[in-house]
């Protein structure tokens, strides 16, 4: 196996993507580090994505590794809720293009429903295995969400019902789906039908080379760039429903009556979008209600130069996801020292030790939440044994090298498993 076609669709895919921008997040840095590792074996790897605004069709990585654009959809950004319209036309020019070019692939690997559903239809024509990881799940997303939405305006506003059919007839027609979390395993059998043996959970990575403690004095300096304080507590993403900071806000009352010297630091939105200040304009409502807000920096988004130098900076590192996938965040977090608090509402729970790792508790039980959070601060032992532990655990577990040789393995199994096939066939 030598020849591998990565597939993802949306958002700002690049050498250098615009990381923080719409749809611009954990997924493109997971496929990003993971192409550049597959090129790193040996692999030669084109990262197909959508070509859109005034974007080149190749970005050359290095001798094996290009991404590559291909339009459709128009000119303009398409929100990847709005990408089921275009997807056909995305086939058709792939393939349209991959013959012209007289490109060959031993594989296809895609990511998310929208390139999974394009990258079967394309695997179908080329005769090749396709390999799919999901990231999020539709039912899931629509479940996690069912109680606060009205039924009509999240059907027209995320158009779950097609998502959920067209991840279906991913998840059956695919060669095999790579889970990053146990939890998507369990729904993947439970909801989509999908056998134990055609789904193999295989977690994230992060950049081992970047994310890494370093020693107390550069701490300090760090803290004193980034206007930090020795008991702050970050916690930083997209500004999202499912990302439960107003939960997280609700656990600063508990927190400050157990340490009155805490701060929070909340680097939350990606720009200045109407929908970013709208949620942050909740958020700070909420916090003013409760008389906190005080107590809470909101420092905005942080560039990705900065941002493993803010979780270092940071004393403890809070999650407070209703919903999430993975929690990248955090394990980047846990690499740098910074003792981490996730909630039982992600795939991290499943893994991690409590007490040893990282911290956890139910998001929705903000007294509960809000004394995870002040217990690294109260208690400088625990705090030691959770930065260096947790280091450990995320290094050691989440390197992105082993990771792709990983689902290597797993591409090279398809790979046989399909040429068996066709012969008996």
């Amino acid at each position: 196996m030598d020849s591998i076609l990565m597939i993802s669709v949306h958002g700002y895919v690049g050498a250098e993507p615009e990381l923080g921008k719409p749809d611009t997040g954990g997924q493109v840095v997971y496929v990003l580090e993971l192409a550049d590792r597959f090129s790193r074996l040996g692999k030669r790897v084109d990262l197909l994505t959508r070509q859109f605004e005034d974007q080149p069709e190749y970005d050359l990585v290095n001798e094996n590794y290009s991404v590559w654009r291909v339009p459709f959809g128009g000119k303009k950004f398409i929100r990847k809720e709005d990408m089921h319209d275009h997807l056909n036309q995305f086939v058709t020019n792939t393939l349209s293009a991959i013959k012209k070019q007289g490109k060959r692939y031993d594989i296809i690997y895609s990511h998310y429903w929208d390139a999974g559903w394009a990258g079967q239809k394309i695997a179908e024509e080329l005769g090749v295995p396709h390999v799919h990881t999901p990231h999020s799940l539709g039912w899931w997303k629509r479940y996690s969400m069912g109680t606060d939405m009205e039924e009509k305006e999240m059907e027209k506003t995320y158009r779950f019902e097609e998502r959920i059919r067209k991840e279906y007839f991913v998840y059956q027609m695919c060669n095999h789906v790579i889970a990053t979390t146990l939890p998507q395993v369990e729904l993947l059998q439970q909801h989509y039908d999908l056998l134990e043996r055609r789904c193999k959970m295989i977690p994230p990575g992060i950049d081992e080379n970047r994310f890494f403690p370093v020693p107390s004095g550069e701490v300090k300096r760090l803290r004193d760039k980034y206007g930090m304080q020795s008991k702050d507590i970050l916690t930083l993403g997209r500004m999202a429903h499912n990302k439960g900071y107003d939960l997280l806000i609700q656990a600063l009352p508990t927190l400050f009556s157990l340490v009155p010297d805490a701060r929070l630091v909340a680097a939350i939105g990606t720009d200045n979008s109407k929908q970013d200040l709208s949620g942050i304009k909740i958020l700070k409502d909420e916090a003013k209600k409760l008389g906190v807000e005080d107590k809470i920096v909101w420092s905005g988004f942080v560039e990705d130069d900065d941002l493993a130098n803010m979780y270092r900076s940071a004393q403890v590192f809070a999650m407070p996801s209703r919903y999430e996938p993975f929690g990248m965040v955090s394990i980047e977090a846990m690499a740098c020292g910074t003792p981490s608090i996730i909630t039982t509402n992600g795939g991290l729970f499943e893994l991690i030790k409590f007490g040893t790792h990282a911290l956890y508790s139910d998001p929705h039980r903000a007294v509960e939440f809000g004394t995870m959070l002040a217990l690294p601060l109260l208690y400088p032992n625990l705090h030691n044994e959770l930065s260096v532990a947790g280091a450990r655990f995320s290094r050691r577990n989440f390197g992105w090298t082993g990771i792709a040789k990983q689902i290597i393995e797993i591409f090279s199994f398809s790979i046989n498993m399909q040429s068996f096939q066709t012969r008996v066939g």
